[in-house]
């Protein structure tokens, strides 16, 4: 199987063609409410023995029979609410094409999030009539509505953690979902997409990444600026041309959007290559192997910044009386060294060294190396490289929220306050440097979450 079942041919030759007819292709779709992501409650099936398994299953909507691949996490837990991920396929391709992975297999499973979940998510790969999401008269809503009230019913969800992300014509009913279901879904991906699916609403704000190639030759990436452009409005963001590599560099850049309401961050990933979902740096193809592109953990941090959020936070979150650490005391503490964790001693580190932005930031043993020597600076910041700040991803204030390295702009997501209690404070959300899980492991991601005084909040400079 080739990796995007006739890619060029099947896309190129049907996508363009619904595009100019997208407009026309969806009707009103007369679905009943879903429970809305503003209120999170358990799902009817949790507590249940499921029924559903693994595989292949059909389901009757809109007047036929249509199907779906249902991957259910390994070690299922009947009281665990989860992650229900939607991966929608391109023109041409199939279901079966998702969730297999084609060619790279299970690292590339429903574009590199299967694996990257690690059994934290449900994950459904629907079948498009004809192989494609025309979305006739909102026949493709409804059937992911219905797929939706199936899984729900029999199946332990967090109805505030539903994602949905496609290439291609699947990026256009990712879009579609963005537009139509926004209450329902917490957010998108979109790769490579257009307005192929139509967009019934499209109003009112969701979480929103985008991901385009500069050198797209089926889907110019204007279409893809224009897509994002209007979550860029829904969500209240400051207007802007976001950084776009060169052409000719094989590089990526991904851009988060300041001034976006809370909890409703966009995102815009722009690279230099073709129509593609699994761009690789440094390489000029479109068909690379899945497993080594940067899209996997870009999309998959966009998503997992949610986890425990609400999707409606206020804007700024009530300190509690044990939730604001003292300030640092006077002296002078060393302006660069590294920031070693009590519980593991082990150091904050950037992964692989790398300095793109969205690394994560993780401990590590302490090897004295650049990636783990932080600066601070008179505005708060802790800088790595010299350029780089950590930040708490998208300017979240959830617990959970991940970690990462930026480039330094200033916002309150990446100014920090060193405790005298040892604590560091992300000022933006109130709350503290984490090791998840408390872990102590080689590569534990951090986070933050709300200050509780523990180990694995408290750190040493040295």
């Amino acid at each position: 199987m080739s990796r995007y079942r006739s890619l060029f041919t099947a896309v190129a030759t049907a996508a363009l063609l619904v595009l100019a007819t997208a407009q026309t292709a969806l009707g009103d779709s007369a679905t009943t409410s879903l429970a809305r992501k503003s209120a999170l409650a358990a799902t009817a099936g949790c507590g249940k023995t499921p029924t559903l398994r693994s595989g292949t299953q059909s389901i009757s909507t809109s007047g036929k029979t249509r199907s779906y691949i249902l991957r259910i996490p390994d070690g299922y837990n009947n009281t665990t609410p989860y992650r229900l991920i939607f991966g929608f396929h391109w023109n041409g391709g199939t279901a079966n094409d998702v969730d297999s992975g084609g060619t790279s297999g299970y690292p590339w499973s429903y574009y590199g999030l299967r694996a990257l979940s690690n059994n934290t998510a449900i994950f459904v790969a629907p079948q498009g009539v004809n192989n494609g999401w025309a979305n006739s008269g909102g026949e493709d809503i409804t059937f992911v509505d219905d797929m939706i009230r199936r899984i729900e019913a029999d199946l332990c969800v967090d109805t505030t953690q539903r994602f949905a992300m496609g290439f291609s014509y699947g990026g256009g009913m990712s879009y579609a979902l963005a537009c139509a279901r926004s209450t329902v879904f917490r957010a998108v991906a979109v790769y490579s997409g257009a307005q192929l699916s139509g967009c019934n609403g499209g109003t009112q704000p969701i979480a929103y990444i985008g991901l385009h190639g500069l050198r797209d030759p089926v889907l110019n990436i204007s279409l893809g600026r224009g897509l994002r452009d209007t979550f860029v409005r829904n969500n209240g963001c400051t207007p802007q041309n976001p950084p776009e590599p060169a052409q000719g560099s094989l590089t990526h850049i991904v851009t988060y959007y300041s001034g976006c309401r809370a909890g409703y961050p966009v995102a815009w990933a722009a690279f230099d290559a073709g129509h593609t979902p699994n761009p690789v740096d440094g390489k000029s193809g479109d068909l690379e192997p899945g497993e080594n592109s940067w899209t996997r953990p870009v999309v998959w941090n966009f998503f997992a910044q949610f986890a425990g959020d609400n999707p409606t936070p206020p804007a700024s979150p009530s300190p509690s009386p044990t939730a604001s650490p003292t300030v640092s005391p006077s002296g002078n503490p060393p302006a660069t060294s590294a920031l070693k964790g009590v519980a593991s001693g082990r150091c904050l580190d950037v992964n692989g060294a790398s300095q793109a932005n969205g690394a994560q930031a993780q401990i590590w043993d302490c090897n004295g190396q650049p990636n783990q020597q932080w600066t601070t600076t008179s505005a708060g910041e802790l800088r790595v490289y010299g350029n780089k700040c950590l930040d708490v991803n998208g300017g979240s204030t959830a617990d959970g929220a991940s970690v990462i390295i930026w480039d330094c702009n200033g916002q309150n997501n990446q100014k920090w306050r060193l405790n005298s209690d040892g604590s560091i404070t992300a000022v933006g959300a109130n709350k503290c440097l984490d090791v998840s899980g408390a872990g102590t492991a080689n590569g534990t991601k951090t986070q933050i979450w709300t200050c509780h005084g523990g180990t694995n909040q408290k750190w040493t400079r040295t």
